[in-house]
């Protein structure tokens, strides 16, 4: 059976792709490194991809998996990129994350999994059930602080202006999280928020048959 290869967001793991069902494909979920020090995103892509064997790869990324995508797809041919809840370059970064990279808030304010700051992160997310909320807390658990503080600096501080030849762009236009005004998607699900992989898994389901 074909690949997929499948990069979660931020955090997040295997479990982020459980709803989606694609017709003749297996998904194989690439998973996280803790990042070495001082260690810029294209080296991290390097040694993410890796886990890739075979020749034009089909990439698959949700929210920072998706920037991750791209990286990755500099590195080797890729079939077919494809992005789920996430952006393209640098310019579709919305005003107030392109401000907190400016001000570096993330070196003031280290994201914590303060228990007071999830209604608001989940907001974000559009985690609305509770097993999605479940879900949400167990990433924010889980991740390793050293992980997810680097994978923040480089969300915040990527300039990427490449993008693959053949790129799609899943997005929903309820995203509060990378807001669909800043980005240009070729497919649009109707009321999906960040984490419509989730709770809309169908629609995007569909959406990456009709890609494939």
């Amino acid at each position: 059976m074909k690949k997929i290869y499948c990069i979660s967001g931020l955090g997040a793991d295997e479990r982020a792709f459980e709803r989606l069902q694609i017709n003749g494909y297996e998904i194989v979920s690439l998973p996280w490194l803790l990042p070495e020090k001082n260690e810029t995103i294209a080296k991290y892509a390097r040694r993410m991809s890796a886990g890739i064997t075979g020749e034009n790869p089909v990439l698959m990324g949700l929210s920072f998996g998706g920037m991750m995508s791209i990286e990755i797809a500099k590195l080797v041919n890729a079939q077919k990129v494809i992005l789920i809840s996430s952006i393209k370059s640098a310019s579709e970064l919305p005003v107030w994350l392109k401000l907190s990279g400016k001000l570096r808030l993330n070196k003031m304010l280290p994201m914590r999994s303060f228990k007071v700051m999830e209604p608001i992160q989940n907001i974000f997310l559009g985690a609305v059930g509770e097993d999605e909320k479940a879900m949400a807390r167990s990433y924010r658990k889980n991740a390793p602080q050293q992980y997810t503080d680097w994978a923040i600096n480089e969300v915040l501080h990527w300039r990427n202006t490449w993008q693959p030849a053949s790129l799609f762009h899943i997005h929903g236009d309820n995203d509060r999280m990378f807001p669909i005004k800043y980005v240009s998607p070729t497919h649009v699900v109707k009321g999906g928020g960040h984490f419509m992989i989730m709770n809309k898994a169908a629609e995007v389901s569909a959406a990456i048959n009709e890609i494939m």
